[in-house]
């Protein structure tokens, strides 16, 4: 899972800036219509729109926002239109790539798709071609700061993680995906501070990438975000350090 969450802490620090904020909360305003949507427009009786909305307080979003999604959601309208698609794909060294998408447009996707993955050095699969590779977890992110870690590890635990991983004073909670709130709220409870929380496609195993193409697949996979109609981005890819502190530079 190393290759994924290295990646993914990286771009979260990264994430600060206005452009990428716009970003963020386009994404965040969309999960929250579609989960109003498929589940109804109360967080307390819809997990997946309280979850949202949670993600969109966390990071900043102004309140009327967050009501207009949520309204556009539950109203039906034009948010019937969104699709949720998943993509499967190869990238450089062979990795597999996971693409999460909400579109109204189809074939725009799939064309914007091929095309970044072709110029990137990828392909686009078939469906089922690499899916089975991940499975989908809840992950929150600890920052440790003062506290021990294994303390940390050992709450986690008991509130129910499948998995908790320590590393440079940062801390990783693997969650099964109906425990991710649960979890995370006691952590929180806790006095714990929470740096991040998400449902992710995580990988089974990685795929060890060298430095040339690890550089080529960290630009695909940006790439890849970069795209209107594109959510989430997961990769198998194991990167090196080298690399990894190249792209956080930059």
């Amino acid at each position: 899972m190393g290759g994924h969450s290295h990646w993914s802490t990286i771009k979260r620090q990264k994430g600060g800036n206005d452009a990428k904020r716009g970003q963020i909360f386009t994404r965040l305003s969309r999960e929250i219509t579609v989960a109003a949507r498929e589940g109804g427009g109360d967080p307390a009786m819809n997990p997946r729109l309280r979850l949202a909305v949670d993600k969109a307080r966390y990071e900043n979003m102004p309140a009327d926002t967050i009501k207009r999604a949520m309204e556009r959601g539950a109203g039906g309208g034009d948010a019937n239109a969104l699709q949720e698609i998943m993509f499967e794909g190869y990238g450089p060294g062979g990795i597999a790539i996971l693409v999460q998408t909400l579109t109204d447009n189809r074939n725009r996707t799939v064309s914007e798709l091929r095309t970044t993955l072709s110029r990137g050095g990828g392909t686009l699969g078939e469906s089922g071609s690499v899916a089975w590779q991940f499975d989908n977890k809840g992950l929150i992110g600890l920052e440790a700061k003062d506290a021990d870690p294994d303390e940390i590890a050992l709450l986690a635990i008991d509130a129910g993680a499948e998995d908790v991983r320590v590393s440079d004073g940062f801390v990783e909670v693997y969650t099964g995906p109906t425990d991710l709130d649960r979890v995370r709220r006691e952590l929180v409870d806790a006095g714990l501070n929470v740096t991040s929380f998400e449902l992710a496609m995580l990988p089974k195993n990685t795929t060890p990438v060298d430095e040339k193409a690890g550089a080529q697949a960290l630009r695909l996979l940006d790439q890849i975000e970069d795209l209107d109609d594109v959510q989430k981005v997961y990769s198998n890819a194991e990167f090196p350090d080298a690399v990894l502190m190249e792209y956080a530079a930059s």
